[in-house]
């Protein structure tokens, strides 16, 4: 099989242009082809491409080609399997991306894992989250930060990447994803995604799969304190319903904002560090503006969809100002999860259908911005200004907002204008300098019109923005080694977004299943192989 790199055709192109390009590229029709992706080139508004990567088997030996090579392997191979009479369990804590596939590759490799969830199953979830979202209830352990399917859940559900991934655990995640009911098409799009409504039913067929193959899951359950022995090797966990859970194996997959789990592994003394992390809010255009903006006369056309967009600047008081976790045609979401405190982020369904388009603008911050030393440091600045957007939004869990006019004049907001803000349960018009850093603010300000150049209306008076995003990454990064292991607590295997180590659901699912390759290695006392070990973190296409 070979694999076509670089079949470049007209947005509008018909049915028989592919195949035809394709033996032209080949020189001959091939016996079989299908399309491996798909992306877009609209660097030219005015003549909008479709490029092509494609698998053919040809009918024959093809002349050679630059752009024709050997296509690679596609299949994940497994690096262990579990003796069929295995004493001792692993232990993953969490069920965000990260935690699910942990779960799920130990369960297929013969691991029967135990999955601990403080928060609820995701159905339940769902209904404590919108008691948030329509009558103003906070449920402090089940909402858009803990429960099943993990913050991305509510989310856009975005499946692509920057990370390196020549093991194709990214295309495992991907595939396994499919077999969930993802559409087959976010094997070969280029920014594949799947919104939320479908990510609910794929978490639930994926705990069904584990289950089914041995997977036990616990869930209302909170891990309070790791049992150490005298050498610190992990012995078990001692849970919130008062049990002891012995195990000498604990993936930690716990989020971003398990801020009482990082304190309690913090006073254990499990090595662990504050790490930068960004401030901001959301913004909100009408999509057909930054359709307009990026497709010109080809908006509307439904291979393009609902446009997207990356931006970042480099302000002049030494802060980058970046869009962050873009969200075409979706909505602005309540995303508290402690009482007295208030944090937004955004997400999409996967029609991407609704009438605006946001994304998080955020600034970059480093420990040394932070209130306090150590590694709980980040949590405390995060803490201070989601309070004051709890209560410079009315003390409802009502969020505070502000036209980008107003915000550019440095004065409040005393009503809004042609843009409807999608937050629910609803916004107060005011002054965002009251719930952000002055460096932020300063950054933000002389952002705006900078982005307002590179997408035409971006820095529209009207348009709204919302506070305040901060949990655009974990505040701390929980060491591990090259084999995924906590360097001072044997038996702790720091994972996924919360650990440091990914940012974003595609990222956080390869961490997920690195770490559970190094636990089924080490349950068998073997060495997990080293083209696999990695220890450095990663991030998805998010900004």
């Amino acid at each position: 099989m070979l694999r076509l790199h670089d079949i470049t055709l007209a947005l509008d192109h018909d049915a028989a242009a592919l195949p035809a390009a394709i033996a032209a590229r080949l020189g001959a029709v091939p016996r079989h082809w299908q399309i491996v992706r798909r992306g877009v080139d609209a660097r030219k508004r005015s003549e909008i491409k479709l490029v092509y990567s494609i698998d053919v088997t040809p009918a024959e030996d093809p002349p050679g080609h630059p752009k024709t090579v050997s296509a690679p392997e596609m299949r994940y191979r497994f690096v262990a399997e579990a003796p069929e009479h295995l004493a001792e369990r692993p232990v993953v804590v969490g069920t965000g991306p990260c935690g699910i596939f942990a779960a799920l590759l130990l369960a297929q490799m013969g691991f029967r894992p135990i999955i601990l969830e403080r928060g609820q199953k995701v159905r339940q979830r769902t209904k404590d989250t919108w008691a948030l979202w329509r009558r103003n209830i906070l449920n402090p352990e089940s909402n858009v930060q803990y429960g099943e399917g993990g913050a991305g859940t509510f989310s856009d559900g975005k499946l692509y990447s920057q990370i390196r991934d020549p093991l194709l655990h990214g295309r495992k995640v991907l595939t396994e994803f499919v077999k969930a009911g993802a559409p087959e098409e976010i094997l070969w799009v280029a920014k594949p995604h799947i919104g939320t409504f479908r990510l609910v039913s794929m978490v639930e067929r994926m705990r069904a799969e584990i289950e089914a193959l041995g997977g036990e899951y616990r869930f209302g359950t909170k891990m309070e304190e790791v049992l150490l022995g005298a050498d610190r090797q992990v012995l078990g966990l001692r849970l919130s319903d008062g049990t002891t859970l012995p195990t000498r194996h604990v993936v930690l997959a716990l989020g971003h904002s398990a801020r009482d789990s990082f304190a309690m592994l913090h006073a254990a003394g499990v090595a662990m560090e504050a790490k930068p992390l960004s401030i901001g809010v959301r913004i909100e255009h009408p999509q057909a503006i930054i359709d307009a903006a990026r497709y010109g006369h080809a908006a509307g056309n439904p291979i393009l969809g609902a446009a997207d967009y990356k931006l970042v600047h480099h302000a002049a008081n030494g802060r980058s100002v970046y869009s962050f976790c873009m969200c075409p045609g979706g909505r602005v979401v309540a995303a508290a999860s402690e009482p007295g405190r208030l944090v937004t982020n955004g997400m999409s369904q996967y029609s991407r259908a609704e009438f605006n388009a946001n994304a998080g603008i955020v600034v970059g911050i480093s420990p040394a911005d932070f209130p306090q030393a150590g590694p709980l440091g980040g949590i405390a600045f995060q803490r201070h200004w989601e309070e004051q957007a709890f209560i410079a939004g009315g003390g409802n869990y009502a969020a505070p907002a502000q036209r980008v006019e107003d915000f550019l004049a440095a004065r409040a907001s005393v009503s809004l204008g042609a843009v409807v803000p999608s937050y629910k349960p609803g916004v107060t018009p005011t002054d965002l300098a009251r719930c952000l850093p002055d460096f932020a603010v300063a950054a933000i300000r002389e952002a705006l019109p900078a982005f307002g150049r590179q997408i035409r209306g971006f820095a529209m008076g009207d348009a709204v923005m919302t506070g305040v995003e901060t949990r655009t990454s974990s505040p701390l990064r929980i060491g591990r080694s090259d084999g995924c292991e906590s360097p001072n607590t044997p038996g702790l295997y720091p994972a996924g977004e919360g650990a440091g180590y990914a940012g974003g659901i595609l990222s956080a699912g390869v961490d997920g299943i690195r770490v559970a390759e190094a636990v089924a290695c080490a349950m068998l006392g073997t060495s997990l192989p080293v083209e696999r070990r990695r220890a450095a973190p990663m991030s998805d296409g998010w900004g």
